[in-house]
């Protein structure tokens, strides 16, 4: 059974360590204005000790107002910690190493370090009376015996979410669910999940971490984020669109997606991917006979998620030469135009030799069956000339 989640955006904290990732003060504040608009729960901003910029966009994002909750990610350190309460965020997301990868290579602490230098500032920021989390980075490479007693000891020192983090995107979606599941039985707090799409795996990843006991998820507008990103958000809304459309459509203004995955794709200068989940220009694209039939009788047939629930519209191409004489017939009852099966079928045969040398525009096809109905239209006409004749 899948439990209550909720997103956390991490656009302009993750997103910011993507290549093209550089967005001005404007930028954020249109940003976290559409997402707040969209609904999320959360958003999270890069370090306000990163750069005096980060530090100005952190305190003027927390003093918006938004609906959404405003948190900063920053390493477990005191001082991090202090200017990022200053800045007036929700919450302070604190992060340290645990694998032996990455605490050989970047801080060269023990586990009892790690515990006790994280405690000080969970303590620190729990009393300023902020929302805090403690996440593991590079959770799916560090030991599991030593990664539970590292998040038992956050749990009892009362934070609000520990997180796992694969930080490389090696997890698989059956490590994710049974790593959750081992953390959800040694916690009481809420559990975060933030994956990495290094091998594909982010969408089912998060997908499983929700199933196994999971409450956030990081996402980030079109995916963006260190090398290849991590979980997209409107691929991961799409996953879960199709086991509880209601809950999605009563909690978010989906119908805003194509507009913030068009803001970043301008802002970051980059193309939304062909084949980008729901806002890719040929995410609803319909060509073979088939297909286009049973769309006219039914779009659920060929769609698991309906186009106009996240404000796209579905393409049906009867230009190809996988067209069907239904297509075809289909087009010219929208064109109010009474034709033959025979008529029709001759339009689709001619549409299938021309769309061997390329897609055969619909313009040309609207045309083809003018051209049909004007002769049936003239043969009937001379037919009853005939028959009048004959009658004088």
């Amino acid at each position: 059974m899948i439990r209550d989640w909720h997103i956390i955006d991490s656009t302009l904290r993750e997103g910011e360590q993507f290549a093209l990732g550089n967005f001005t003060l404007q930028d954020k504040i249109e940003v976290v204005k559409l997402l707040d608009a969209f609904g999320v729960d959360f958003i999270e901003l890069t370090t306000p000790v990163a750069s005096p910029a980060s530090r100005k966009a952190c305190e003027t994002i927390a003093g918006l107002g938004l609906n959404a909750r405003i948190l900063t990610h920053t390493r477990a350190d005191l001082n991090d910690a202090r200017v990022a309460v200053e800045c007036g965020v929700y919450g302070v997301d604190i992060l340290f190493a645990t694998s032996k990868e990455l605490r050989s290579s970047s801080h060269g602490r023990s586990v009892e370090q790690i515990i006790d230098q994280s405690l000080e500032v969970i303590d620190y920021v729990k009393g300023q009376g902020r929302n805090v989390r403690f996440s593991s980075e590079d959770t799916f490479r560090s030991d599991k015996r030593e990664l539970l007693e590292v998040y038992r000891a956050a749990d009892r020192a009362g934070v609000d979410r520990v997180g796992l983090a694969d930080t490389v995107g090696i997890a698989t979606p059956a490590q994710v669910r049974e790593l959750v599941a081992d953390v959800r039985h040694a916690v009481h707090s809420d559990i975060e999940f933030h994956g990495h799409n290094d091998t594909g795996c982010a969408i089912a990843n998060a997908f499983e971490a929700v199933r196994s006991g999971a409450t956030h998820v990081d996402t980030s507008v079109l995916g963006i984020g260190e090398r290849n990103g991590i979980t997209p958000l409107g691929g991961f809304l799409a996953r879960m669109y199709t086991l509880n459309p209601e809950r999605l459509a009563s909690k978010y203004r989906l119908e805003l997606l194509p507009e913030l995955d068009r803001m970043i794709a301008r802002m970051t200068g980059i193309e939304i991917p062909f084949n980008n989940y729901l806002t890719g220009a040929f995410a609803y694209n319909h060509t073979a006979g088939m297909h286009l039939k049973a769309i006219y009788v039914n779009p659920g047939s060929y769609e698991a998620i309906p186009p106009e629930a996240f404000g796209v519209d579905r393409r049906l191409q009867l230009g190809s030469r996988l067209t069907g004489r239904h297509a075809i017939a289909q087009r010219a009852r929208n064109l109010a135009l009474e034709l033959s099966d025979e008529a029709v079928r001759d339009v689709t045969r001619e549409v299938k030799a021309l769309a061997d040398d390329g897609d055969v525009p619909l313009e040309r096809i609207d045309a083809m069956l003018l051209e049909a109905f004007s002769r049936e239209t003239e043969a009937f006409s001379r037919e009853k000339a005939e028959q009048r004749r004959r009658t004088a």
